[in-house]
Formats: C-alpha cells, sequence, structure tokens
C-alpha cells in the first residue's frame, strides 16, 4: 500500500506491506483522517515516545511509523475471532485505541499500529462505530478532534457560579468551547493570538474573544465575569452569586503558558491543562499553592465522551465546519507538505486527507 511514512524524523511517501489484522482487528481504507497538532509533537519530540512507559505511543527513530489517528473508514476485512458485526464496505470510525497481543497502542503513534496517513490500517472491532450519517467523511473525522475537548468540558462540569477562560483557540480549545456552548455555559471567554481563530472561536460558541498582545486574558475574563465586557457592554450574569470562580482551560502545549496561567489567574481557580508540551515545563508550583489552585493535567477522552463527540458531528447537532475553515483537502502523496502547513498558526484548526469535504 501507498502511505506516509515517518522515519527518522522526516515523512515521505512511498511504498509499505498492508496491515494485517490480528484477532479482535478490523482491517480497513482511510477515507479521511485530519492532520492533528500531536502529529507534530510526536514527529518533532522522539524523546517523549522513547520515555513513554506505557508503550501506548513510541517512536523509533529507526523503524516506520505511519501516523494519522483522527479517521473515516470503510471496512475491507476482518481478523480472527471477530464478531464480524459490521458489514464489509460500512464507514466506520473509532477511538483510536488499537487492542494488540501486547497491549493497548495508540494508532498512528506506534510501529505496531500504523495509523490512517496510509491507505489501510487497523482498529479494534469492539470500540468501532458505525458512521450513521450523510455527511462527508472528511466532516466525520473531525469528531476524534472535537471529543479531547468535549471530554475536558464534560468533566469540569462548570457551575453557573463559574466563568470559563479558555487559552488558546486551536482544535482543542475550539472543541472546549463547543462543549460548553452545548452544555448551555456561559459566558465563554477565549483567547489566542491569530485573529482568525478568534474569529473561528466565535463561530464554535464564544461569547467574548480576546487579543493578548493587546488586552489581558484575565483582565477580560475579569470585566466579563463581573457583568462588564471589553467595550462596557453589561452582560447577563443573573446566575452568579458572590464571587465568580474561573476554570480556565489550557489548550496551547507549548511551555510556559501553564505557569503563565498559575501566575495570572484569581486565587481559587480550577485549570484543566489539555496542552501538554512534550518537552515538559516549569510551574510555579508554590504560587499555586498560595492561590489555592486545582489543577488536572489532560487524559484522553472517555469511550463515553468520544460516542458523544461523535454522534453530534454525524448527526449535525455540532457544525464543525468552520474548524476546517474552507482549507479543503490534501492528496496521501502531500502529506509531508501538510504536515508542514499545519504548523502555521494562522491556517484552519485542521486539514484532512484525503477525504472529500
Amino acid at each position: 500500500m501507498r502511505a506516509a511514512v515517518l522515519r527518522g524524523g522526516t515523512v515521505e511517501v512511498r511504498d509499505i506491506e498492508d496491515p494485517v489484522p490480528g484477532p479482535g482487528q478490523l482491517l480497513v481504507r482511510s477515507l479521511a483522517c485530519g492532520v492533528c497538532a500531536s502529529d507534530l509533537h510526536f514527529m518533532d519530540h522522539p524523546e517523549a515516545g522513547a520515555d513513554d512507559d506505557s508503550g501506548m505511543s513510541t517512536y523509533d527513530q529507526d523503524v516506520d511509523i505511519v501516523m494519522g489517528h483522527e479517521y473515516c473508514a470503510e471496512v475491507v476485512d476482518y481478523g480472527p475471532d471477530t464478531e464480524r458485526r459490521i458489514p464489509v464496505g460500512a464507514r466506520v470510525s473509532s477511538l483510536p485505541v488499537l487492542t494488540t497481543p501486547a497491549g493497548r497502542r495508540i494508532i498512528g503513534q506506534n510501529p505496531e499500529s500504523p495509523g490512517a496517513f496510509g491507505e489501510y490500517f487497523l482498529v479494534t472491532e469492539a470500540i468501532t462505530r458505525v458512521v450513521d450519517s450523510d455527511l462527508p467523511s472528511g466532516i466525520v473525522c473531525v469528531a476524534d478532534a472535537l471529543s479531547v475537548g468535549w471530554s475536558a468540558a464534560s468533566r469540569a462540569r462548570v457551575t453557573p457560579k463559574e466563568v470559563p477562560l479558555v487559552i488558546g483557540c486551536g482544535a482543542i480549545g475550539l472543541s472546549v468551547i463547543a462543549r460548553l456552548r452545548s452544555l448551555g455555559v456561559g459566558p465563554v471567554v477565549a483567547v489566542d493570538f491569530v485573529a482568525s481563530r478568534r474569529a473561528t472561536a466565535l463561530a464554535m460558541g464564544a461569547d467574548v474573544v480576546v487579543d493578548p498582545a493587546t488586552v489581558s486574558a484575565y483582565g477580560a475574563w475579569h470585566d466579563v465575569a463581573h457583568a462588564r465586557g471589553p467595550g462596557g457592554s453589561v452582560q447577563d450574569t443573573t446566575a452568579l452569586r458572590g464571587r465568580p470562580g474561573c476554570v480556565v482551560f489550557e489548550c496551547v502545549g507549548v511551555p510556559g503558558v501553564l505557569d503563565s496561567i498559575i501566575k495570572g489567574c484569581v486565587p481559587g481557580t480550577r485549570i484543566f491543562s489539555v496542552g501538554g508540551p512534550p518537552e515538559g515545563d516549569h510551574l510555579h508550583t508554590l504560587t499555586a499553592k498560595r492561590k489555592g489552585l486545582n489543577i488536572q493535567f489532560g487524559g484522553g477522552p472517555s469511550m463515553a465522551h468520544w460516542d458523544e463527540a461523535f454522534e453530534a458531528v454525524c448527526s449535525g447537532g455540532l457544525d464543525v465546519t468552520p474548524m476546517l475553515g474552507g482549507a479543503g483537502t490534501v492528496a496521501l502523496d502531500d502529506v509531508p507538505a501538510a504536515l508542514d502547513a499545519a504548523r502555521d498558526a494562522n491556517g484552519p484548526a485542521r486539514v484532512v486527507v484525503p477525504g472529500e469535504l
């Protein structure tokens, strides 16, 4: 099969052997796959994969790895010991985790679990879901990206006495905003340096957007939480009684951002760190202690939250087209260039390979 192969820090498109489904696995053909920032983190920081003692995400620079974990695919064949409940030809997607005899592997981030930047790849039958929708595959595949922020926003359980502040409006931050809006939480304050990302945040449900180059994110949050947004417009804060609380979602994944939140936020803030820079970070823990901050670190979406996000996208209940930004799709041979383009913060939150929108 043809695949965009990561080896030794570079990606090239060439022919490799087709994957063979093992027990409980399905062989599927890739229809569409999103280019994710974690693909870039994975290829740029091999030490993170080398240090993963779980074995789920392993980067061996001397072995072929096919990335791509946000996919919509078509069932081609069954491995042994499968229920065969999903017919050949059905469109499917799944939480990107492959169950192997050696343990669980993240699809697209391990030599044992090639991803959807190849013509064919493997999925775990037990967690594979049928696409019950007429939406194009290039839209369906965005559900996995959505599920990460969806899960974080769901776990946060933001109360009527709290005002959320979303730092970073890439795909994860946008999915946090979308989930908060679907839960009826608001006003939502979103922060990003890039004007196009702020515009997308508004399209996904943010109430107020902030350019931190010109306005303090925490000052803007204070104004909104205390009834006056930027420009002096009065917000509806009838649900807020007493001193409002702050819930910050860190969705950047760049060193220093989480620490800046610790320094800038109000006492008692709850912080959900979803970004997670692969090279790690330095935090002023004494400041966090003095402020009584509660920091919860990432983790992937639960199966239940993944299913909820998948259903929201497939049903059309949640419109993810603003995240695509009119970027369209790229062919498999253009994956190396698409990965480089994904580094541009001014680009859309998602570029899709190789499906049709």
